[in-house]
Order: C-alpha cells, then structure tokens, then sequence
C-alpha cells in the first residue's frame, strides 16, 4: 500500500502509461493492423517486424527532437511495413502506402484518446506533488509532449536517448530521483512494466504503482509493487484521496 501523505513526488513512465493506459504498444499497434484487415497467423510474424523497427530506431538516428508522436508513427509502420514485405507477408493492397498511412493514423488516435483521459489525472497531482517523466524515448519526447499538451505538467524529462541511459538500469531512476529532490522513499513511480520500472526502482527505493493490463512478456505471478492498478485514473484513489 501506499500512503500518499508520506509522498512528495511521482516519477512518471511515458510510453505504454500515459500514451496507452498500460496497453504495450505492440499490442496497440497489432490491433491497427487487424482493423486494415491485416491479421498475422501467429505471434513471430509481428513481433519480428516489431522487433526489427525497433532496434532500427535505437540504432539509426532517424526519429529528430521535432518529430511529433504522429512523425514517429509514421516512421515506425514504414519501417515495420518494409520487413515485413522482405519477409514475404504483405502483398498487394495491404503492403500499399496508404495502408501504412491509416495503420499509424489509428495508433496516433489511440495514444490521443489516451492522453486526454490522463491529462486532469496528471493535471490534479501537479497540485499536490512534485513530478517528472523517466522514459525511454527517441529523443524527440519533448516534442511528443508539446504536441500533446503535456510538457507543462512535468518539472523534469529525464529522457533515455538524452541521458545515455536505458531502462531497465536503475540508474535512470536515479536521476529521476534527483531532479524531483526528494529521497527516494518519498517518490512513487509510475509504470506499465514491471522489469523497466517497477524492478528497478524498487531497487532505488522508491515506491512503487504497476498500471499491469497487457504485457510484452507474460508475467509468472510472482511480482509485487506497493499497489497494482488496471487504469490510470486509478491513481486518483492512491494520491489524492486524504
């Protein structure tokens, strides 16, 4: 449990939290391929093109600090659409442009509808506490903010592809830590994944609250964080009720 009274700052996870209410944007985007009519026969299939765009990303600076989440989505579906047209799996209509086009469309609207629900959530605990955002992004999540009215909420974006350090390294915490300046048994974080966040920031000593709805990896049952929610606007019921 955790006694937000004893609790002066909330260190946010961006992807998969507040842009997808614990959903994991593989899923996400999954689901927009299918609505294209674009249904995999198992799981590899995706998560190879999945993967593969991914890595691409973190290793080629192709996302720019101006790109918008909507740039980045583009970016993203046309990496994975051409994997998986080398592959041999797209054909046709379905490996058109367009189609790419309306893929990245739906997941940009998916993660818009996300954020309007967890904006007056974010908006009510920057009244009461300290908070900042610790994720791994592209570099561009300043811009990503921006775009989605968000950026004001947060006194510090420790962001991944600035700092040099990734998720699961606790130490990506530790800067969170430090710029809310508080001790670490005073901040709560805030994540969808219970191996980049939740582990290693109880490593840290922080609090901890688990957003646990739809996971890239299956969980075995055995992992515990100081409250578990299925719903952003939960957390409204953690902090905010004295």
């Amino acid at each position: 449990m955790i006694d937000g009274r004893h609790i002066g700052g909330i260190l946010f996870d961006y992807g998969g939290t507040i842009d997808s209410n614990g959903m994991h944007w593989g899923d996400v985007i999954r689901l927009a391929y299918e609505a294209e009519n674009i249904v995999f026969p198992d799981r590899t299939v995706f998560r190879d093109a999945y993967v593969h765009g991914e890595r691409t990303l973190g290793r080629n600076p192709i996302v720019r600090p101006h790109h918008t989440f909507a740039d980045m989505m583009h970016l993203k579906i046309r990496i994975q659409f051409d994997r998986l047209k080398e592959n041999g799996f797209l054909h046709g209509k379905a490996a058109a442009a367009e189609t790419a086009h309306s893929i990245a469309n739906r997941c940009y609207e998916y993660a818009a509808r996300s954020v309007e629900a967890a904006r007056p959530v974010i908006a009510a605990l920057t009244e009461k506490y300290r908070i900042a955002l610790v994720s791994n992004f592209y570099g561009n999540l300043n811009a990503v903010l921006d775009d989605f009215r968000l950026r004001d909420f947060f006194s510090a974006v420790i962001e991944s592809a600035v700092v040099g350090v990734r998720k699961p390294d606790p130490q990506i915490f530790r800067l969170g830590v430090e710029a809310l300046h508080l001790p670490p048994d005073e901040v709560a974080v805030v994540g969808d994944s219970y191996d980049k966040d939740i582990v290693p920031s109880t490593i840290v000593g922080c609090r901890t609250v688990w957003l646990k709805k739809t996971g890239w990896n299956d969980c075995d049952g055995r992992e515990t964080a100081d409250a578990i929610i299925s719903d952003f606007p939960e957390l409204s019921g953690i902090f905010l009720n004295d």
